[in-house]
């Protein structure tokens, strides 16, 4: 039965007399389908990037636009209006196993230095960080492993701190999740784009 004839049948239903509770169970069905349309795999409410591609360097926002947050735990996180992060087309539940969940995956898709250090520089711009670009990381905010697309700039940022550190950990996890099916993809997703220091309380 389509949407139109679940409408038809409520009408019928309320002039008939029909349980409220019965109009309101079929309403919330009805809403449930039509915020997140046909039956089919969910998809995060993140970008969508390119994906892997050849590798060009991508361009950077305007110097100083960016500004950094901090999060409750006193963590740095990125500024959403430049860094939303962004989500690879090649990753979806249905490829899993070939992609994120295969060894060497990450690897396979990560662009050359050659690019990301000019990047690099242009980002840190972008944020203001004028300390040493050693003590830092340009980090995916989606990860590849949990399927972040590789050189989307609203994927990328100047982290301060060196590798490892917190946030990777939280990858690993969530990565570890995904792949043994305990958290949809789009569910890591979109936590660890939001607030990557809350995103493993997020998708428990």
């Amino acid at each position: 039965m389509n949407v139109n004839n679940l409408v038809t049948a409520l009408r019928c239903m309320a002039r008939e007399g029909s349980k409220t509770i019965v109009i309101a169970a079929t309403l919330t069905v009805i809403g449930t389908t039509l915020l997140s349309g046909a039956v089919g795999t969910a998809v995060a409410d993140v970008p969508v990037g390119p994906g892997p591609t050849n590798y060009t360097e991508q361009p950077q926002p305007p110097p100083g636009t960016c500004h950094y947050r901090t999060a409750a735990n006193g963590e740095t996180l990125p500024d959403p209006n430049c860094t939303p992060g962004a989500i690879s087309p090649k990753v979806t539940p249905d490829t899993l196993a070939t992609t994120i969940c295969r060894t060497g995956y990450t690897k396979s898709i990560r662009p050359p230095a050659s690019i990301t250090e000019i990047e690099k520089h242009e980002n840190a711009a972008a944020y203001g960080y004028t300390g040493s670009l050693k003590d830092v990381e340009y980090d995916h905010l989606v990860p590849l492993e949990v399927g972040g697309d590789p050189n989307d700039p609203r994927n990328l940022w100047i982290q301060p701190g060196a590798s490892p550190n917190p946030k990777d950990g939280v990858e690993s996890r969530l990565h570890q999740l995904v792949c043994e099916g305990r958290v949809p993809l789009a569910a890591a997703q979109e936590a660890i784009a939001t607030d990557w220091t809350t995103a493993l309380e997020t998708v428990r």
